[in-house]
């Protein structure tokens, strides 16, 4: 059974430092269904601030019941949804954007407190993730069908909203993942179910109150919070009502959902695991590389998707190389994301320092040198770990083979092109890849060599709500953001009429 509650919310945030918002209602901890904030009946779990392991709230705990009603809410709401106008959506959706940009502030304490990141980062992270949001706003009226002349016929192409779509997402980017689903398939007419990381469902509540204040139906945009995500991943992978799935995660989980969802033949958008290649070539600018590999690895602490696990480095720069990513990285400072002045944050939890800890201890049993950090800053708690830089990483380490998440960087010599292409493709993966060169011959042939799904040329900055972000590969399969982004949740008909009709 789901139940609307009240007064619930004030009993569950005792440790949450309400002080640091200007409007604390922002903080839920009820799932958010047909445009209410409601209860199951599967009891609650605790959200931690990775900063210092203390519990800041209690949420609502969701399972296979409450989430198919979930799933109901929003299947009745498709009915009407369906029928909007292009404008109409594109007005709501403008309206959760500014929602959105006014509570910023806010939306970036509770993301700090439940995530780790910098209040800094995370107040950027808001404003990114407000950017898809405004993106499809004119996407929903920028998408369309077309017309055909097939000589003695006429063809009408129109693009239709798929249905109901649901989503998992993961707690590195709480509010970005979201809304460039969210949006996405609000603007093509969709209705929306998501299941965030049980780590970081503050943000993702706050964002569906947003959502209600600015008039987004109800039943249209739901949050569903559960401890259990594989029950809630099977009901929303297996219920016929679901028409696609959407997914940022690891690999493994993505092929799980992948075979559960064939059993009603769902449309499928994976945005996957990661082991991007950042290519230093002798003629780049090695300030700038430094710049651009030091903001790809310390963002969110290097527990991004597109953060580089392997940074080749051709051998005749990498000691000066090494020298300026050691200058940039030596003052960082780490710390709790709400103090001042702090750059990098916790890790997670204790099991992401004991991964980055294991693939460190690995790489130097194999010859590597720690030139910076390498340590576990328990001085500052258990999830903190020092930014890192190692040299002369051997090719059998674990960087070449697992996805770290972490502030570290891993420095692999090479000798010479060809060598480098083939390492840099010799994985599974191929979501992001990047070179620096200052030559456009080599950036051209290099770029278009590397087998991801995108590659950057003398920059880490890839995201944009404007440019179609996906993985080739076992990193995934469809793409979001971009002018193709609102098609991956519209279904495609294609209507023949004769000549004389």
């Amino acid at each position: 059974m789901v139940t609307t509650t009240a007064g619930v919310m004030e009993q569950r945030v005792e440790g949450f430092p309400r002080h640091l918002l200007k409007d604390p209602s922002l903080l839920k901890t009820e799932n958010f269904v047909g445009g209410e904030f409601v209860s199951g009946d599967s009891g609650s779990f605790a959200v931690f601030n990775p900063a210092t392991n203390e519990e800041i709230a209690r949420v609502s705990s969701f399972g296979k019941e409450e989430t198919r009603k979930a799933i109901e809410a929003a299947s009745l709401s498709f009915m009407s949804w369906k029928k909007s106008t292009p404008s109409n959506r594109s007005d709501v959706l403008r309206k959760w954007y500014e929602a959105i940009n006014e509570n910023a502030e806010d939306l970036s304490a509770i993301m700090t407190l439940e995530q780790g990141k910098p209040l800094a980062e995370a107040l950027g992270e808001v404003r990114y993730g407000a950017s898809y949001v405004d993106w499809f706003s004119g996407e929903a009226v920028r998408s369309s069908g077309g017309y055909m002349d097939l000589d003695n016929r006429r063809a009408m192409l129109i693009r239709q909203p798929v249905g109901v779509c649901a989503a998992i997402t993961p707690w590195n980017f709480p509010v970005a993942m979201i809304t460039r689903k969210a949006a996405a398939a609000i603007a093509a007419g969709c209705t929306f179910v998501v299941k965030p990381a049980e780590a970081t469902p503050l943000t993702a509540l706050a964002l569906a109150e947003l959502a209600r204040r600015a008039g987004i139906p109800a039943g249209v945009f739901n949050v569903i919070c559960g401890s259990n995500p594989k029950e809630i991943g099977l009901e929303l992978s297996t219920n016929p009502s679901v028409k696609k799935i959407t997914f940022t995660g690891s690999t493994n989980v993505g092929k799980i959902l992948l075979e559960q969802s064939a059993s009603t033949v769902k449309r499928a958008c994976m945005e996957l695991g990661g082991l991007a290649p950042l290519i230093v070539l002798e003629d780049a600018d090695l300030k700038k590389a430094a710049v651009q590999t030091v903001a790809n690895k310390t963002r969110n602490g290097g527990q991004t998707c597109i953060s580089a696990n392997r940074i080749f480095v051709h051998k005749s720069v990498a000691d000066s190389f090494v020298s300026e990513l050691e200058e940039i990285m030596k003052p960082m400072k780490v710390g709790n994301g709400v103090d001042s002045g702090v750059v990098v944050g916790p890790l997670i939890n204790a099991a992401a320092v004991e991964k980055v800890k294991s693939h460190v201890d690995d790489a130097v049993s194999k010859g590597a040198e720690v030139v910076l950090g390498g340590k576990h800053l328990t001085e500052l708690g258990e999830n903190f770990y020092a930014p890192t830089i190692l040299k002369n990483v051997s090719m059998d380490s674990l960087f070449c083979c697992e996805e770290t998440f972490g502030p570290v960087l891993a420095v692999i010599p090479f000798e010479n092109e060809d060598e480098i292409i083939e390492r840099a493709n010799d994985t599974d993966f191929g979501l992001a890849s990047y070179v620096f060169t200052e030559s456009l011959s080599k950036a051209m042939r290099i770029g278009e060599a590397l087998e991801s799904g995108m590659v950057g040329i003398n920059s880490t900055a890839l995201s944009d709500a404007r440019a179609p972000f996906g993985g080739i590969k076992q990193s995934g399969m469809g793409t979001e953001g971009g002018p193709t982004g609102i098609h991956e949740y519209q279904n495609l008909k294609y209507v023949c009429f004769a000549a004389d009709s």
